[in-house]
């Protein structure tokens, strides 16, 4: 007698709907996927989502095909009466991780990570810089205000007033630096900007501050001594941005 097709919920086919909805999620839903690419990689986002789901549809819907009752008898147990078309139930274990990614998206690097990747300035040597803007205190990114303190033998920093922005992080010696995560494609190569900061308290560690102050030379531009280092006149607590990350 033959017997109508049967429909599974199989693990694998939730895995990749819960998957495909996170990074939907991620995507199309605020300016949450800045934590994790740049802003011009949001359409791969929602494509391999939408991708994963309709692949997860696909598997969800396949009914398997249908047996008469010999052939159940004959294929879908063994001789020891052990049905082997079941899936092990520690299978469904492999949801968990995708579920929680699903309902709680990672928060964006932090001082962890900095701390385990010293800053690396995409530079060619020592020179000379252009003249910053007029007007003090000027808002310079962690990364310029690195490459200048480092290899400007110009000294454009020299008698200006700065102001930078990131998240604090304290390191072994008892110093601290204001830090950001420069980023050239996504969260997976993140390289960390640090700028170590005297002549302040420091706050908490993550903690999101802007820093005013002015540039404190430590070497010779080019060599290992120089070093980007504020004299800060004030600290103030900010929010986090909406895109955490500087970009390349």
């Amino acid at each position: 007698m033959s017997r109508r097709p049967r429909v599974r919920l199989r693990p694998q086919g939730v895995l990749l709907l819960l998957c495909g909805a996170a990074l939907l999620r991620i995507a199309l839903f605020g300016e949450l996927y800045l934590r994790y690419v740049k802003e011009g990689l949001r359409p791969y986002l929602v494509a391999s989502g939408a991708a994963l789901v309709a692949l997860a549809l696909l598997n969800l819907l396949t009914r398997t095909a249908p047996h008469d009752e010999h052939d159940h008898d004959e294929h879908d147990q063994d001789e020891h009466g052990h049905d082997h078309t079941r899936t092990p139930r520690i299978a469904w274990l492999l949801t968990a991780p995708a579920l929680a990614l699903l309902l709680f998206p990672p928060p964006a690097l932090g001082s962890y990570s900095a701390e385990r990747e010293e800053a690396r300035v995409a530079a060619q040597g020592a020179g000379t810089f252009p003249e910053l803007p007029a007007g003090d205190p000027v808002d310079l990114t962690l990364g310029a205000f690195a490459s200048r303190a480092q290899w400007d033998t110009g000294a454009s920093l020299a008698g200006r007033t700065v102001r930078l922005t990131g998240f604090v992080t304290h390191s072994d010696d008892g110093t601290w630096s204001v830090a950001r995560l420069l980023v050239t494609c996504c969260a997976a190569d993140a390289q960390a900007l640090k700028v170590e900061v005297r002549g302040e308290t420091p706050p908490p560690a993550d903690t999101w501050v802007t820093v005013t102050g002015t540039w404190h030379p430590t070497g010779t531009p080019g060599t290992p001594a120089a070093r980007p280092v504020l004299d800060a006149t004030s600290v103030k607590r900010t929010t986090t941005p909406t895109d955490p990350y500087e970009k390349r």
